[in-house]
């Protein structure tokens, strides 16, 4: 076991609950099995010591760049201004909280079934997905685990939602896929996305997409099916780590509506805006403020 001191902020639980990553499996406090790029991670975080089941080859390799180790999330804390108390609170909370540096087509798939869904609900038809097209990449705990699949491998699905007789998810022992009317908008976007394949001389469409600027990747994403200004945010926030992106869910909505009435300049933090948001979104979602009104920052102290 591969073992590290941690010299900037990182709480697994935190991250685990921060809405981003759908396939973090909880085996006790602080103790995960992660499943991503086809490979199964186990990590356990414990008095400032960050324990990682790989080598030190694969964890710089693969691991420091998922976790975002490059980047120093204090110091984007630090900006904060000390009179911006529900943010310096909200920070404080979410400290620990990193983003993380996910497949971006995983990314985007997971965020299109991800719509009117809360986090458990999107977790099982994520693992429901990979169970019925995946690769099988062992059993631990008890439990067969495979990778998300390929384009390839999801266009290879049939399902009746899509016009055809048979269903993979009957075919593989689910009584459902729970996907509802989002298979459809699944089917169309991996079809897009494998179209891509090649165009511009590019090797891969998330090649082609890493090289567009923030507002083309954007309206990029947006083209295809099933993705609204929400999930294009989130993906690009989340798959393509940029970090500028300010995804507005009903939970930033709310903040928004109830500690900035009179508005809320993310240009203070660029280009980490999104680091932002997750500790607003946390905050929140967490069950604060606990009852000490609204924030105090006014437009022009915001530097408006």
């Amino acid at each position: 076991m591969l073992e590290m001191e941690l010299t900037d902020d990182l709480d697994l639980n935190k991250i685990a609950d921060s809405g981003q990553c759908f396939r973090w499996k909880r085996l006790d406090d602080r103790y995960y099995r992660i499943t991503a790029f086809g490979r199964v991670l186990y990590l356990r975080e414990k008095d400032n010591i960050l324990q990682a089941s790989c080598t030190e080859e694969e964890f710089r390799k693969v691991w420091s760049g998922y976790l975002d180790f490059p980047t120093c999330y204090r110091q984007i804390r630090e900006r904060i201004p000390k009179d911006d108390c529900f943010l310096s609170a909200a920070a404080d909370y979410g400290k620990g909280i990193r983003i993380l540096r996910q497949d971006p087509f995983e990314t985007l798939i997971t965020f299109i079934l991800s719509q009117r869904k809360n986090i458990p609900a999107i977790q099982s038809c994520v693992e429901k997905l990979c169970r019925v097209a995946g690769d099988f990449l062992g059993t631990f705990d008890g439990e067969d685990v495979f990778s998300f699949p390929s384009a390839e491998q999801l266009l290879r699905l049939r399902c009746r939602k899509c016009g055809e007789e048979a269903c993979s998810w009957k075919e593989k022992g689910e009584t459902s896929c729970s996907l509802g009317y989002r298979m459809p908008y699944i089917r169309e976007t991996v079809r897009q996305w494998t179209e891509m394949a090649g165009a511009d001389g590019q090797k891969s469409p998330q090649e082609s997409l890493q090289k567009l600027s923030d507002e083309n990747l954007l309206n990029r994403l947006m083209g295809f099916k099933g993705v609204g200004v929400k999930v294009a945010s989130c993906t690009a926030l989340f798959g393509f780590h940029r970090l500028d992106f300010f995804p507005v869910d009903v939970w930033i909505s709310r903040v928004l509506e109830d500690q900035y009435p009179e508005g809320f300049d993310r240009g203070l933090y660029s280009p980490y805006a999104g680091v932002i948001q997750q500790y607003m979104f946390y905050y929140y979602r967490s069950g604060r403020p606990d009852g000490k009104g609204r924030n105090r920052v006014s437009k022009r102290e915001n530097g408006k």
